[in-house]
């Protein structure tokens, strides 16, 4: 997939195409190995989860090019020809398609010809997953409405008002913490390992590692957006002082 990824977005000038596999192939994956798998309830209700989760996710992506790679083009080397073709071999392309497959690895562990029936630690994983794919999808289209707003007032070229003036949301989940919805999308992978706990009734297994991989690639992505956002935002060291950036304040 990685080799893939990296011809297409060579060709097509266009360096966000793994983004057009992150909501498909955690899907094959997980009903690969449903089918390959013994086709067990636990696979099941995995393989399940994450197809809900994917066609939700596939709903916010317009196939636009990421606009934070721009600003990485601008660091030193990672710009130039010789950098930028590496970071999109290695970075891009390959680790990230790498990523998407470890982050699904917990189904792997369901693969047993000694099966346990669905228990107390699934059903809070089906619980915890449903309910944060609800709020992840809010998030998405509180975020989307918001921005859908503001650019009609632009193009419509009316005058500016709050809260669109700000030009960032703050209402909503993003009252609570300024990423609602990658606080979501890494709580469900990471929600998704507990059916391997399940399966072998081990509390730390090597499928870990994806979850773990995948929450170090949002910390440092969440980081660099918000650099960005502060440059562009006059507002938005406020809105970073008063508002988490990933866990809620909840007293």
């Amino acid at each position: 997939m990685g080799t893939g990824v990296f011809v297409v977005s060579a060709v097509s000038d266009n360096y966000s195409q793994v983004d057009k596999l992150w909501s498909v192939m955690p899907a094959v994956y997980a009903w690969v190995i449903y089918a390959e798998g013994g086709k067990t309830p636990r696979q099941l209700v995995m393989a399940s989860l994450i197809t809900v989760w994917g066609g939700y996710s596939w709903k916010f992506w317009e196939g636009e090019e990421d606009y934070r790679w721009v600003h990485v083009r601008k660091i030193p080397f990672v710009g130039s020809k010789v950098g930028w073709f590496l970071f999109n071999l290695i970075f891009i392309s390959f680790y990230q398609a790498y990523l998407i497959m470890g982050f699904t690895l917990p189904m792997i562990l369901t693969v047993s010809k000694v099966q346990t029936e669905l228990g107390v630690v699934d059903s809070s994983a089906i619980i915890l997953i449903a309910s944060l794919i609800v709020f992840e999808t809010m998030a998405d289209e509180q975020q989307q409405a918001f921005q859908n707003e503001k650019y009609r007032i632009i193009n419509a070229k009316e005058p500016m008002h709050e809260p669109f003036k700000t030009g960032f949301i703050t209402s909503g989940l993003f009252a609570y913490c300024r990423h609602p919805n990658y606080l979501c999308e890494q709580a469900i992978w990471a929600s998704l390992y507990l059916f391997s706990i399940a399966a072998t009734g081990k509390v730390i297994n090597w499928t870990l590692t994806g979850a773990l991989l995948l929450i170090l690639l949002f910390q440092g992505s969440g980081i660099f957006t918000e650099i960005i956002s502060a440059q562009k935002y006059p507002k938005y060291k406020e809105y970073q002082a008063k508002v988490p950036m990933f866990i809620p304040r909840l007293f």
